[in-house]
């Protein structure tokens, strides 16, 4: 699974110094590689900057959960949210400009053991996720390719990296054709284990292309900045935001998000 999905290039930091909703269905297609488990993305959500999109996390400027999202582009945004699950984001445009791609589904294209072990249910396997499923939404996603709160900033453009060689199945180690020193401990994929990488992959047909408004949000909801391949089996389903009243047994953090 993956073939030619994974010896693709690497995309340049420069792919990511755009706006955000101009990065998003670009993104479409890419594979985001993090160690031995790679993605290719099919939804994404474009997040706007300081004062401009309610419904970002730096609507209201710089703080230290976003502090990320104002550094270099081409870096993972992970946060914590609902007090139990992770989601990942790429950050677009230059330096202390607070804007990125929320990453909402994909298809497993290498490592699929090891994302449905992280994505099994009851912890022994006795429940099996749909392959369709396994990066199936946010959470979901950012669960398979196993990012949490410590991967926050890792650096997902390998810079002045060759071409990647070496895509799971083939005989020999994989590895980096012409890598400067540092990468020699590569994961199946060919990057190096606990770097992350978005490769270019196969981007869709324009004509495939979908957008619509962003789900499950309660501000700027109608802004149509979700991107996705249409028909793809992948992609999560469109849920709007439906207000919920807080019973006796709500906490603090709210409930579990939809993906």
């Amino acid at each position: 699974m993956g073939g030619g999905l994974l010896t693709s290039a690497p995309l340049p930091r420069s792919f990511f110094d755009r706006p955000s909703h101009e990065v998003a269905p670009d993104l479409l297609g890419r594979v985001l590689v993090h160690g031995p488990v790679a993605v290719r993305l099919t939804e994404v959500e474009a997040y706007g900057g300081p004062g401009e999109d309610p419904a970002a996390h730096t609507y209201r400027g710089r703080t230290p959960r976003n502090a990320v999202m104002f550094g270099p582009p081409g870096h993972l945004y992970v946060y914590f949210t609902y007090g139990m699950h992770f989601c990942a984001n790429l950050v677009c445009l230059p330096e202390e400009h607070g804007s990125a791609v929320l990453l909402r589904a994909g298809e497993i294209v290498a490592g699929l053991d090891l994302a449905r072990e992280r994505r099994t249910v009851n912890g022994d396997g006795s429940r099996r996720i749909p392959d369709r499923d396994l990066a199936r939404g946010p959470a979901r996603l950012a669960t398979a390719l196993g990012l949490k709160r410590e991967h926050n900033g890792l650096d997902a453009v390998v810079e002045g990296a060759p071409r990647l060689k070496g895509a799971p199945g083939l005989k020999g180690a994989p590895g980096l054709e012409g890598a400067p020193g540092g990468f020699t401990r590569l994961g199946l994929t060919g990057v190096p284990a606990g770097a992350a990488a978005v490769l270019e992959g196969v981007p869709p047909e324009p004509d495939t292309i979908r957008s619509g408004p962003r789900t499950g949000i309660s501000t700027a909801k109608d802004t149509p900045w979700r991107f996705w391949i249409d028909g793809d089996p992948t992609v999560s389903p469109y849920r709007a935001h439906v207000p919920r009243r807080r019973s006796t047994a709500a906490t603090s953090v709210g409930e579990a998000p939809s993906s």
